[in-house]
């Protein structure tokens, strides 16, 4: 997803200064409940009738809505893509509010950066990604709870004629040791009217009844589970169409002609048009859509497109890895006079692949122009704010005219935070081409999503260390080369002095005290579109450094673990998770015959992570991760159990993705299109995980990435300990077939 040193970006919109944020808490009637939300000001006003601003009249919207039926739904300014944001933000709001958990909903908040900003990005976009959902919610949901419920306190003792501070509030109910007691929905109008409370009193840990409850399910179980959750794929309109895309076969490449007239006499074709992005062939129903793509014939004009293959940009980005970086990401002492002194020197490259999302719902949107002049967008915005400018501008109105419905998805993994609005823009500009004479839902199949979507970049790393003759790490050098992802998007001004962060996070963040220290980095060209994947940068960095770290450890003579313990400070996160996955895992216990272990540690999104990988090999050279064990720091886990879901789940991604996935081009083009040959984790491959979640009392860090980037690199160290193989070309598949 997208990388947590977003928070430091500075965008044009809607910038805020963090040092003078503050909350003003306001509610409104909402029908016959209430509505609660924060403000998000440059100062504090006198009072609340001052969020109606020159800011914009819709400066203000709630964060929760009490219904008078006493239901709470939970209004969130994070995307819901399977990570559980919504969940984490149902269970902040409950616990304040001292709310029944049965009677919680949410849904997907959009159309005011000022309320819904990302806290960890500035406040300055409405963004989900990075991991940053609890971190950006952790304070303000909480205030949200517990100003609702002390207006409905207010309310209740004001009807009952009793002080406010003899009513107990209790799973939705309000009661008095009088006998008088009544549900949210009884109160809820009447709490509209309460004076807003000035300032909050949070719970303390100790009175904690959700927050932090490892029994804890979520709301949302039961229709996840019968199939009754929407989606955008699910979405169904009066009269609405559906389009499919053709898009360019070569990344770069334009439409130079088309002929529709084939297609346009298939039945249930109604049109075929051109957008910015390709053709939309819009039919009554998919299938014709799709037939009606089969018959259209398109001239393109390649001459600005990417045609180099795979094997063309890996050779030229193995020459690059051999010459000086172009950027020095990290520099600590004199790494050349260290590699001097040193009794031995270890070298390794390795290389990764391009990687698709592969989320298991494929890209789709609809779009609606009302007869109010208003335009609806449903889909999975993951970057709302940039969707609804850019529909406005498709569609010829202004941002506020454009309502977006936020969908959940069916995964991301980063994929649906992009800059140009990708699927979203195809759909206002399919329906703009008709006139918005009916809704317009574009949908892609898993081929499109897998040819024109985002990649997660390739990259190579040429790696040195030297150690002296005790064995004591004395130099490391680390060279990356690939794309940048930061490039010629909103974030270009975070690539300083040649470097993307995205590029070298992971590895210019060492934990690991190494007295002399270069990573360096070159930036790549190549025409192939990429975006941040699960984890970003720490999916190649980690690997890379963890499984190099162990042939220093190996050439030193030490322990895995205890080699990396010595370089870290003893007190320090880095060695308590690594303790603690060690011990649970029985570290310096023997295996049975046939069973190996390996290790690896990685910090990404504020926490870290310390895994170890148990394999088997029947003697053929195949291997099976047969256990995990996982050890997280994580910060305060809201939702242990959603952690550990987040653990395991991030477990089996990396593991898919180290084993056999890859995005491969011949001549520009893309080879996989579906899962056939593009090969996800499949179900049998999965290992028993156990994740032990260190107890923190500091805020909530990031859990829906972390887990991807150790098992890579712990599954590499205990295959060379099983067939005495390095791993270095990912994926798996290649090293093991060779």
């Amino acid at each position: 997803m997208i990388p947590r040193l977003m928070q430091s970006v500075t965008l044009p919109a809607a910038q805020v200064q963090a040092s003078r944020r503050q909350f003003l808490i306001g509610a409104l009637a909402a029908g016959t409940g209430i509505a609660v939300g924060f403000h998000l000001l440059r100062a504090s006003p006198a009072s609340a009738s001052e969020t109606t601003s020159a800011e914009g009249a819709n400066s203000f919207s709630p964060y929760l809505i009490i219904d008078g039926d006493g239901t709470v739904t939970v209004l969130s300014s994070q995307f819901e893509m399977g990570q559980g944001s919504y969940n984490g933000i149902a269970t902040l709001v409950a616990e304040e509010l001292d709310a029944d958990w049965s009677a919680i909903d949410v849904k997907g908040a959009a159309g005011n950066i000022k309320a819904y900003g990302n806290l960890a990005f500035g406040g300055a976009i409405q963004a989900t990604g990075g991991s940053t959902s609890m971190a950006s919610s952790w304070e303000r949901y909480r205030k949200a709870g517990a100003a609702a419920r002390a207006m409905l306190v207010a309310a209740a003792a004001s009807e009952w004629g009793v002080d406010a501070a003899e009513i107990t509030v209790e799973n939705g109910v309000l009661a008095h040791p009088s006998g008088k007691s009544g549900g949210f929905g009884a109160f809820a109008a009447k709490a509209a009217a309460m004076p807003v409370p000035g300032d909050v009193k949070l719970k303390q840990p100790g009175d904690w009844k959700l927050i932090g409850n490892a029994d804890l399910k979520r709301f949302d179980s039961a229709r996840k589970a019968n199939g009754t959750e929407q989606y955008t794929i699910d979405v169904k309109l009066p009269g609405m169409l559906t389009a499919v895309m053709i898009h360019p076969p070569l990344f770069g490449a334009r439409v130079k002609s088309f002929d529709p007239s084939a297609a346009r006499g298939i039945k249930g074709v109604v049109d075929v048009v051109e957008t910015p992005r390709g053709i939309a062939v819009i039919g009554e129903h998919m299938w014709a859509a799709i037939k009606g793509r089969e018959a259209v014939k398109v001239e393109w004009d390649d001459a600005a497109a990417e045609k180099r293959g795979t094997q063309e940009v890996m050779s030229t980005y193995r020459d690059l890895a051999k010459k000086t970086p172009a950027a020095a990401a990290r520099k600590d002492g004199d790494a050349d006079a260290a590699f001097a002194q040193a009794a031995k020197v270890i070298e390794a490259s390795f290389e990764f692949p391009y990687l698709a999302h592969a989320a298991l719902e494929p890209l789709n949107a609809v779009a609606r122009m009302n007869e109010d002049g208003t335009l609806e967008v449903w889909g999975g915005h993951q970057f709302p704010d940039v969707y609804q400018k850019l529909a406005g501008e498709i569609a010829g109105i202004a941002p506020e005219k454009v309502r977006l419905n936020v969908m959940k998805s069916g995964g991301s993994f980063g994929r649906r935070a992009v800059f140009d609005g990708d699927v979203v823009v195809e759909a206002v500009h399919a329906a703009k081409a008709i006139g918005f004479r009916a809704p317009v839902k574009v949908q892609w199949t898993r081929e499109d999503d897998m040819r024109a979507g985002r990649y997660r970049p390739a990259y190579v790393h040429t790696l040195k260390a030297g150690i002296d003759a005790d064995g004591k790490l004395l130099a490391w050098n680390d060279h990356i080369v690939g794309q940048s992802i930061m490039a010629k998007t909103a974030f270009e001004g975070m690539v300083k002095n040649g470097v993307d962060p995205t590029s070298v996070e992971g590895a210019s963040n060492l934990p690991y005290a190494v007295p002399n220290q270069m990573v360096g980095l070159t930036t790549t060209d190549v025409g192939v579109p990429v975006l941040w994947w699960r984890s970003v940068g720490s999916t190649h960095t980690a690997f890379a450094a963890e499984t190099f770290l162990d042939e220093v450890a190996e050439a030193a003579g030490r322990d895995p673990v205890e080699f990396r313990l010595s370089l870290l400070e003893p007190q320090s996160r880095h060695a308590t998770v690594l303790k603690l996955a060690a011990e649970k895992a029985e570290w310096q216990k023997p295996l049975p015959e046939g069973r190996f272990r390996g290790v690896a540690l990685a910090e990404s999104f504020g926490s870290v992570v310390a895994q170890i990988a148990e394999v088997s090999t029947d003697g053929s050279g195949q291997i099976k991760v047969e256990r995990v064990v996982a050890a997280v720091d994580c910060g305060l886990a809201i939702n242990p159990d959603q952690v550990r879901a987040q653990v395991e789940g991030g477990i089996g991604f990396g593991l898919g993705a180290i084993l056999a996935e890859e995005i491969t081009l011949t001549d520009g083009k893309v080879d996989q299109g579906n899962f056939d040959v593009y090969t996800p984790l499949r179900i049998d491959a999965m290992p028993k995980v156990e994740v032990q979640i260190v107890a923190s009392a500091n805020p909530p860090s990031g859990i829906g990435e972390p887990g991807v980037p150790p098992i890579g690199p712990a599954v590499a160290n205990a295959v060379y300990k099983a067939l005495g193989k390095r791993i270095r070309v990912m994926p798996f598949s290649k090293s093991l077939n060779a």
